[in-house]
């Protein structure tokens, strides 16, 4: 086994173990029963198990964050949609890595992790203004939306672990969230109208 594809199995081991046991109960021995691996081995490729932590953490937010930099043609609507099915498909690929990301808490949560975690709210945020064309959020704006990451790392997260709602269903009502939450702060901000006039269903 190459080195490389030998690395990806400890990731996959420690995701694996994450998505059902808070990472301070978490040994390296664990991770190298999971693996089938000698200890020694293990510090081959991890100097710690801390070292390991971040970068399982890196191998599912990297995919989120590919999966967000793809675009979609058509409507802003429909480009939301498209994205959202994008996270739903990468968040179903890497299960246990998605489950472990969102249940990490603060053993794992340093000021690194925290900004690996950040780059995907982010984007996600960055990708509503472009498909929105908004160049200018206000701060309430910025504030819904950063909430709206929160409701979809929830939704996600339940969705992986109950498997409700449908998945046929869910990125329809997360941009139903979205248009919902934009709509309730346009009450209160009226520079939102810009953002409510590009998602709103016609």
């Amino acid at each position: 086994m190459s080195r490389e594809a030998r690395r990806d199995d400890l990731i996959a081991a420690a995701l694996d173990l994450f998505s059902t046991h808070p990472p301070d109960q978490v040994s390296v021995d664990d991770l190298v029963r999971r693996a089938d691996v000698s200890r020694p081995l293990f510090y081959r490729y991890f100097s710690s198990l801390r070292e390991l932590q971040v970068a399982a953490l890196r191998s599912v937010t990297d995919g989120l964050i590919d999966r967000l930099a793809h675009r979609e043609d058509g409507p802003p609507l429909d480009r939301l949609r498209a994205a959202v099915r994008g996270l739903i498909e990468v968040a179903g690929d890497y299960r246990a890595g998605y489950i472990a990301l969102l249940r990490s808490g603060s053993v794992i949560a340093t000021s690194e992790t925290n900004a690996i975690v950040d780059q995907v709210r982010h984007r996600a945020v960055e990708l509503i203004l472009e498909a929105t064309g908004v160049t200018d959020p206000s701060p309430l704006l910025l504030l819904t939306l950063r909430c709206w990451t929160a409701v979809v790392e929830g939704s996600l997260l339940t969705w992986l672990q109950e498997g409700t709602p449908p998945r046929e269903d869910l990125d329809t009502w997360l941009v139903d969230q979205l248009v919902a939450m934009v709509t309730a702060t346009a009450a209160h901000d009226p520079t939102v109208a810009e953002l409510l006039g590009a998602v709103q269903v016609p």
